[in-house]
């Protein structure tokens, strides 16, 4: 369990960026599995979310995911009525009162959001593709089109691949480039037409181009630290047929 300095300021909001441990689930999926879009037992990753919710608040509360799928689409709740679970999209906006929203992830980035003065809480699930199609941005506005002001707006950025980790060929480099020359200080070249990409940093050069100006990372690799994260890339290179994911919540009394 990883949790941000700023938020934990604020007595009205729990949250936390969980890792693997302290679950049910076996095998790939050891232990804290909360994806049910794994072929995990179904039961193991409900009993998962049980212990994730009962660690968040001493009363089960609800919690909302989604179905996370790469895009740049955020929803927003303003009241229990509206709230629905695994709807699809990849990032959350909310007003509603103890009820948690949450983000699933495996080397992808968790980023949780606060605007402490309106009362405003979001997360948003950002890799590659979300964040060069604008899920980061699109969250922002949506708190600016519910009258936040980005310098009030707090953002932690979770764990996440690190640079060193992340390989990518030419192509990959190439789509950054075509949207802006200027991406490519992202990328180191490590020869052979292959560089790493510093996915975090991107991450946070966009929250700092959209003016907010209180940022806090939780700096932990997920592809080397295996303990305490599962990864996708990971996984793949040691040839697992799946993997796990990690939750990470927030939720506002």
């Amino acid at each position: 369990m990883f949790f941000s300095s700023k938020l934990k300021k604020f007595k009205n909001i729990k949250h936390c960026f969980f890792s693997r441990k302290n679950g049910v689930s076996k095998g790939y999926y050891e232990s804290l599995n909360c994806g049910l879009g794994s072929n995990d037992s179904k039961e193991n990753v409900y009993k998962n979310l049980e212990i994730v919710m009962k660690k968040i608040s001493r009363e089960v509360p609800s919690l909302i995911t989604l179905n996370q799928i790469h895009s740049n689409q955020v929803l927003y709740f303003n009241n229990k009525i509206s709230m629905k679970d695994k709807l699809t999209g990849d990032a959350i906006v909310s007003r509603v009162k103890n009820i948690g929203i949450a983000i699933l992830s495996a080397d992808c980035a968790p980023i949780l959001f606060y605007d402490p003065k309106k009362k405003i809480i979001g997360c948003a699930h950002s890799g590659w593709k979300g964040a060069v199609s604008g899920i980061i941005k699109n969250t922002v506005k949506k708190f600016i089109d519910l009258k936040s002001n980005s310098e009030d707006l707090i953002a932690i950025v979770g764990p996440c691949i690190g640079e060193k980790n992340y390989e990518v060929k030419e192509d990959f480099l190439q789509k950054f480039l075509s949207l802006d020359y200027n991406n490519k200080k992202f990328f180191r070249n490590i020869g052979k037409g292959k560089y790493n990409f510093d996915l975090r940093k991107f991450i946070n050069q966009e929250l700092t181009n959209l003016n907010i100006k209180n940022i806090e990372n939780i700096y932990m690799d997920t592809f080397l630290e295996k303990e305490f994260f599962y990864s996708y890339r990971r996984s793949c290179i040691n040839k697992e047929s799946d993997y796990g994911r990690c939750i990470s919540v927030i939720l506002m009394t």
